[in-house]
């Protein structure tokens, strides 16, 4: 009964502990027995699946299709990319032993899959006639974390990984953005996070890039969070594990890939978005459950409300809704009420024996609190309407969450006392040199976060140099 009576303490209070506590008493995930690595609970892992399920018919529709590679790369592959092997060396984890032998030669657990996936492609091309080749992998991958939090940081996460090859540079940039569209529709569409996007810069691009777009959402507490990244390789990797194919011209010539990536940080900002100090809050699209009926009985009237219940159940059940029906015994409604909004139900129906005799039922919205009498008769058209204004609603939350969030600093003084002080993002302009953007890591501990498509000119704020716009957070 611990995690049932516990009570979580207050966002606005105590984020770090609120969200440690929020993944716990929600069932979301547990820890471990090797640091770094967590159980997914079924309810964590469902809300992954709805995510996950939105996600791969958005590739599907845009021609991609899913395939699996092997979990054990080579050293020797991983060496074939110089700069890609250094970028993740720190994060490897190593086979050396297999059965009781030691091995010739180490085996990396995959911390991303691109060396050994351009094995494979290097047999699968020969001609322009093979390209595109529009791949997508779902799986897990393990990098050597230091610091881990729950779905935000871990040593173990799941993800998908993208992997295209094309004939020419530019289609692998329009391959590289049409998907970082993709992430962002699912961001906007589906969990109701409104992302910024744009490019990254030289220092925060994947190792082996020529260019790197990410997905940035703001969370809660003011930081940011990288929420998925779409990446052009340019020729890179393919020169590295000598990727060549005939062109319309007969000429033998190295193609052009991409990369993408979405993991499961995204249920950490899912929580850290639209969590509030009753627990979770989940948008209707990815909601496992979208609606949960509470029976209010006492006494003699248990029976009666009991199987008004399980008839209303089974009346909205048909109609699409995704919908369970709370008829635990053992806790007081009031119990109920407080467990479904902390595990983010998006609408609580309370069915009570006034509601019976007056053939109506009460909703409840988990994003605003509302309650509303509605004739049992309408309930199924009323519900589904509601899940479109709640999934609306709490996008235009987030959405205002972040305009109320995002400054534009005049002078450096005022740029690290809104970092130290307000948090959020910071626009401001950067003279594009590694050491100004270092010493504002250093000074203020806030990043690069994107650089926007379309920038302005201004001074930098440290420099004086001539500079465009670049948005700036502390991040996770």
């Amino acid at each position: 009964m611990t995690e049932a009576v516990e009570k979580l303490v207050k966002k606005s209070e105590d984020p770090s502990r609120w969200y440690l506590q929020l993944v716990r008493m929600a069932k979301l995930a547990d820890y471990g027995p090797v640091r770094g690595t967590f159980a997914i609970r079924p309810y964590g892992f469902e809300i992954w699946e709805r995510v996950q399920r939105d996600l791969d018919d958005r590739f599907k529709a845009t021609g991609h299709r899913n395939a699996y590679f092997p979990l054990l790369i080579p050293e020797s592959y991983l060496k074939k990319e110089a700069e890609h092997v250094e970028g993740f060396d720190p994060e490897l984890a190593w086979v050396t032993i297999g059965g009781r032998e030691e091995l010739e030669e180490r085996l990396a657990i995959r911390p991303t899959s691109e060396s050994i996936i351009c094995d494979f492609y290097r047999n699968w091309i020969q001609s322009y006639r093979d390209l595109p080749i529009l791949i997508n992998q779902w799986c897990n991958v393990l990098r050597w974390e230091k610091v881990t939090r729950p779905f935000l940081r871990t040593a173990e996460f799941l993800w998908q990984e993208g992997h295209t090859v094309h004939a020419t540079a530019q289609e692998a940039r329009e391959e590289t953005l049409r998907m970082l569209g993709v992430y962002r529709d699912c961001f906007y569409e589906a969990m109701a996070i409104p992302v910024l996007t744009g490019a990254k810069s030289e220092s925060e691009r994947f190792a082996g890039a020529v260019e790197t777009y990410t997905c940035e959402g703001l969370m809660g507490d003011g930081r940011a969070l990288q929420a998925a990244t779409s990446h052009d390789l340019g020729q890179n990797f393919a020169r590295a594990f000598d990727i060549t194919f005939l062109d319309e011209n007969q000429d033998r010539v190295h193609p052009y890939q991409t990369s993408w990536g979405f993991s499961t940080r995204t249920i950490g900002g899912l929580i850290l978005v639209h969590g509030d100090d009753r627990g979770l809050r989940l948008p209707p699209r990815i909601a496992p459950t979208q609606a949960v009926i509470v029976p209010i009985w006492r006494g003699k009237n248990k029976g009666e409300v009991r199987r008004e219940a399980e008839a209303l159940y089974k009346q909205l059940g048909d109609s699409g809704i995704r919908i369970e029906v709370d008829l635990d015994e053992e806790h007081s409604p009031g119990w109920k009420f407080n467990e479904h909004e902390l595990r983010g139900v998006p609408v609580r129906v309370e069915l009570g024996p006034r509601d019976i005799e007056k053939g109506q039922a009460v909703l409840v919205r988990r994003d605003t609190g509302e309650k509303e009498f509605v004739d049992r008769k309408e309930l199924a058209e009323k519900l589904e309407g509601l899940m479109g204004e709640i999934q609306e609603n709490m996008l235009r939350q987030a959405e205002t969450f972040r305009e109320d969030n995002t400054r534009r600093a005049e002078s450096y003084e005022e740029f690290e006392e809104i970092i130290a002080q307000e948090r959020g993002f910071v626009v401001a302009p950067w003279d594009g040199t590694e050491e100004t953007e270092q010493k504002i890591k250093e000074d203020t501990k806030a990043t690069i976060r994107l650089l926007p498509f379309d920038r302005e000119e201004g001074k930098d704020l440290v420099s004086g140099r001539l500079g465009q716009t670049a948005i700036f957070a502390r991040a996770y």
